[in-house]
């Protein structure tokens, strides 16, 4: 069952009634309104249809309000569950914030990319941490945004290589 929370809003509804004929059409419905005569099923008194249909926002403030005052809050939209976060709010400092993105240079990719194929693409626990805390260092980043660089770039790079393998023995006479 889905948590309640009392800075949710359901907006217009987003059904599409004509989508077994292969097209698009909504019901008009502008908000949600909670049918009194079926409280357990949380359908729409205006159109009839489920909750879930209609655009849920969510309104992050940075402190407790009433729903009168959420003129100074910002507003979230929720799309449903994307990147594995069922259930999960949003805290205070999270919402409206996007999260921050490394940017390597030039140096730093070659670097790593050469560092990583000197390790195999893979992170050992303990016994060259030291090796790798001071190639970190040397770069200036963390052993966690390495540690992340190298899985996120593993395949392209093994892939790359097999490649220019393969061209350079059909090449050679």
């Amino acid at each position: 069952m889905e948590k309640e929370y009392p800075n949710d809003v359901y907006k217009e509804c987003l059904r599409n009634h004509a989508a077994s004929l292969g097209s698009y059409a909504t019901d008009g419905c502008g908000e949600f309104t909670l049918d009194d005569t079926s409280l357990a099923t949380l359908q729409c008194a205006a159109c009839g249809c489920h909750r879930n249909f209609h655009r849920k926002v969510s309104y992050c403030s940075s402190s407790s309000r009433s729903r009168g005052e959420l003129e100074n809050t910002v507003e979230r939209i929720d799309y449903g569950d994307e990147g594995g976060s069922r259930g999960r709010r949003p805290t205070v400092g999270e919402c409206g914030k996007k999260r921050f993105r490394t940017k390597f240079t030039a140096e730093q990719k070659g670097k790593m990319l050469e560092f990583a194929g000197k390790l195999g693409w893979k992170l050992q626990r303990r016994e060259e941490e030291d090796e790798v805390e001071k190639f970190c260092r040397g770069i200036g980043v963390s052993r966690q945004v390495f540690k992340v660089w190298m899985h996120n770039h593993k395949n392209s790079s093994a892939a790359s290589s097999v490649s220019t393998c393969n061209l350079s023995s059909l090449t050679t006479p």
